[in-house]
């Protein structure tokens, strides 16, 4: 009698995906180390609740790992720094929803997970612009600095992106630069740079907007402009787009 070739099984798609999150955790704290736990307080990253992973470490478990909605929603639940970390690297950006987008937004503790979740996992989502707006008018530190630091990672990621998103995003800025907590000043600085280096023409307005705020009576909106106005005008970025002006003109 021949044989029948047995299938194989797919464990993971039939293991609970709570249980996939307990096996995740038990790797995550497996890979932490002491050092690294105890260097994360000069980044001004809270170590209280951290296995101390390297990104670098983390990076390469979630190519392992894949991409698995269920397992980023369970990792995020878990309040470990590494596994939400994690979760921005799993996570499938066509899933998150603008309800998950708040969710998670409103529990950003440290800059890192904050600007980590927005440029890997945010920025690439259907919601990205509508939850700049959004966050970049509210009060609470880190959802503010999410606004700006989601609007710095779109420079980069969103090719597609007409010109007047950014110029809407410049205004944005002008309206926030006046706040003096570092952890949103310092997003609204990167945006704005960020802005200003992704074409001539936003480079020209993100110039006119930072000698604006350099101008400022305010103290942080003053830091805000000259700060990218040193970065603007600099001869590595000005030679960068002088050539297409020209050619354009």
């Amino acid at each position: 009698m021949k044989n029948t070739p047995v299938k194989p099984t797919n464990k993971r798609a039939q293991r609970p995906p709570e249980d996939d999150v307990e096996v995740v955790v038990a790797s995550l704290k497996r890979m932490g180390t002491k050092k690294v736990r105890d260097g994360m307080a000069r980044f001004a990253i809270p170590s209280e609740k951290a296995f101390g992973i390297a990104v670098g470490d983390l990076r390469k478990y979630a190519k392992r790992l894949g991409q698995n909605h269920e397992l980023a929603e369970g990792l995020w639940k878990t309040g470990w720094y590494e596994a939400r970390m994690l979760a921005a690297f799993v996570d499938e950006p066509e899933r998150v929803t603008p309800a998950q987008m708040d969710r998670w937004c409103k529990e950003f503790d440290n800059w890192a997970i904050c600007d980590t979740v927005c440029f890997h996992l945010f920025d690439r989502t259907p919601h990205a612009w509508r939850k700049v707006t959004q966050w970049s008018s509210r009060q609470d530190e880190f959802v503010k600095r999410a606004g700006f630091a989601l609007l710095w990672s779109l420079t980069v990621h969103d090719k597609q992106a007409e010109d007047e998103r950014f110029v809407a995003g410049l205004a944005l800025i002008e309206q926030a630069a006046d706040d003096e907590r570092n952890f949103v000043k310092k997003a609204v600085n990167m945006a704005l740079r960020a802005i200003g280096k992704r074409n001539a023409a936003l480079h020209a307005a993100a110039v006119a907007v930072a000698q604006r705020l350099a101008e400022s009576p305010q103290a942080a909106a003053r830091w805000v402009g000259k700060d990218a106005l040193r970065e603007l005008t600099s001869p590595a970025v000005t030679r960068r787009f002088a050539g297409r002006r020209r050619t354009s003109g």
